[in-house]
């Protein structure tokens, strides 16, 4: 058999690994059976059924070749998931599941994303199946979204998920940006510029270099190290540390303050 007739034989393609992930019980069951039924046409192996976009990173890790990814979940959602993904050798083609209504979907169909609208028919499935495509960072970014949950981290070649709740603060520096949390750093590349706009408020630009978590700020005070009277620090509550706060910032930063102390 040669390559063009191995690639038109449904039977001497390797199985299709796929990760079905979506909250709600009964339509992963509704997608097993929709993909059982086609397993004679359309070889495949289920390597996993998980309920959110954390746990279908997980499972992503483990290998996989397809996840139909539901947007709407609780913990991490499919948008995030997706843009996590991204940071992955050999990341999974996603297929997203919806329930959205038609204006919601727009934006998918500009951006030729690859969706599935609830409740899935067995031949819009097998259509996204053959034609799924990887992401694009570009059509990531275009796509709907909020504030992400979690900062995706790569080393060693293996995908770290930190909670944007244990943040502390971001600090960039060259083309890196520092994370702290109360664990460890860990470093990614991002904008500080656009993680400030992501937050709305949630943390607080402190200086060009410097993002802090806004609820941790403890006192705005000159800077003991040095003669000079312009430059004033921040306290986080349970550091130690004394950030270093710009002048543009000095009036946001000692409002800030004042209202935690009073």
């Amino acid at each position: 058999m040669n390559t063009a007739d191995t690639a038109n034989d449904p039977a001497a393609r390797p199985p299709l690994r796929i990760i079905i992930a979506d909250d709600e019980p009964p339509a992963r069951r509704r997608l097993f059976d929709l993909l059982d039924e086609m397993e004679e046409s359309f070889p495949h192996r289920v390597v996993a059924e998980v309920e959110n976009g954390k746990a279908a990173l997980e499972a992503a890790q483990r290998g996989a070749d397809v996840i139909l990814l539901d947007i709407n979940m609780p913990e991490m959602d499919g948008l995030e998931a997706a843009r996590h993904l991204l940071k992955m050798d050999n990341a999974p083609r996603v297929i997203f599941i919806t329930a959205y209504d038609q204006h919601a979907l727009e934006a998918f169909e500009v951006h030729a994303v690859d969706y599935l609208l609830k409740p899935v028919r067995r031949e819009r499935l097998i259509a996204a199946l053959e034609r799924a495509k990887p992401l694009t960072a570009a059509k990531v970014e275009a796509l709907p979204r909020g504030a992400r949950r979690f900062f995706s981290v790569s080393e060693r070649g293996k995908l770290i998920l930190v909670p944007a709740d244990d943040v502390i603060y971001f600090r960039a520096e060259q083309k890196y940006i520092t994370i702290l949390t109360a664990d460890r750093e860990y470093l990614i590349e991002d904008s500080l510029t656009k993680i400030d706009e992501e937050f709305g408020g949630h943390f607080l630009r402190i200086h060009r270099n410097c993002l802090a978590r806004a609820n941790l700020i403890e006192t705005f005070e000159r800077d003991a190290t040095t003669d000079d009277d312009t430059q004033w620090v921040v306290t986080l509550r349970g550091r130690d540390e004394r950030l270093l706060v710009s002048r543009r910032q000095h009036s946001v930063v000692r409002g800030l303050a004042k209202r935690v102390s009073e």
